[in-house]
């Protein structure tokens, strides 16, 4: 039976784990050829061995040790994809983090140096691939999805908000770049998950793993936090990344943040005092 991204060409930008992993999985098993990258040659094994132990064989995916942040990754990047598959059909600008202040800072304290080092990941890395990956997208009239985070809309995130600008930055260049681009047959949306359980905790806060279950589970169940009541998982964005990336699916969405939160965003802190 034929995938629904038979014939596609999709790079996805931080693949090495979590959401960027299972984005890139989903779309090989529903027939895409995939570039999957990271900085981590441990995790990337880890990846070829699922895509192998999942059917997919080799001529289907290519694995890309790179630093999307340097120009020279980037253009490893485009120029490998091109060299084996052909094309590209579909970019995914999933790389980001929250980077973790040198001191320990939080909130309005934290150092312009990981003010500069949030935004270079999550923002400037996005603007250059979708530069790049532009002429080569308007040829087969592709796809553009950026990944985002609920941390970009309307409420305050006290500890971090270098990375929550960064995220609102990725929204408003997505609305600007899908009215630029969907002149060129190129569709630009946006995904923004809520809470999702993935390594962040682990690698960037420094977690125990059962620190990071106790915390998925405590706000999982608290119906404050998530009213769907249980934490997300990488897949539930995956499916939301792929469904953008169809145009079969969603051809006259334009430009649009997903929120795929469990309904994070309906509930504010005064809902707790009832």
């Amino acid at each position: 039976m034929p995938g629904r991204f038979d014939g596609k060409v999709v790079i996805v930008t931080g693949s090495s784990s979590g959401i960027g992993k299972e984005t890139a999985l989903h779309f090989a098993r529903e027939g895409a050829k995939v570039t999957v990258t990271g900085r981590s040659l441990e995790r990337l094994q880890a990846v070829k061995k699922e895509l192998l132990e999942s059917g997919i064989s080799e001529t289907d995916f290519l694995i890309v040790p790179a630093d999307v942040t340097s120009s020279t990754g980037q253009d490893e990047l485009i120029s490998q994809t091109l060299s084996k598959f052909g094309k590209i059909d579909i970019l995914v600008n999933n790389a980001g983090a929250s980077i973790t202040d040198a001191e320990g800072k939080t909130g309005v304290s934290q150092g312009i140096d990981s003010y500069e080092k949030t935004m270079k990941l999550n923002v400037q890395s996005l603007i250059e691939m979708t530069q790049k990956a532009r002429p080569h997208l308007a040829k087969t009239r592709g796809e553009i999805v950026n990944v985002s985070s609920i941390v970009a809309l309307g409420h305050g995130w006290q500890s971090r908000p270098y990375y929550s600008l960064a995220k609102a930055a990725v929204d408003q260049y997505t609305r600007a770049a899908a009215i630029d681009l969907i002149e060129e047959g190129i569709r630009v949306n946006t995904v923004n998950p809520g809470f999702v359980k993935t390594l962040f905790h682990e690698a960037e806060l420094g977690w125990t793993a059962d620190q990071a279950q106790e915390f998925y589970d405590d706000i999982g169940s608290n119906k404050y936090a998530i009213p769907a009541g249980f934490i997300g998982r990488p897949e539930h964005i995956a499916k939301a990344i792929a469904f953008l990336a169809d145009r079969n699916s969603s051809e006259f969405i334009v430009g649009q943040n997903l929120v795929v939160d469990g309904g994070t965003t309906l509930v504010l802190g005064i809902h707790a005092a009832k």
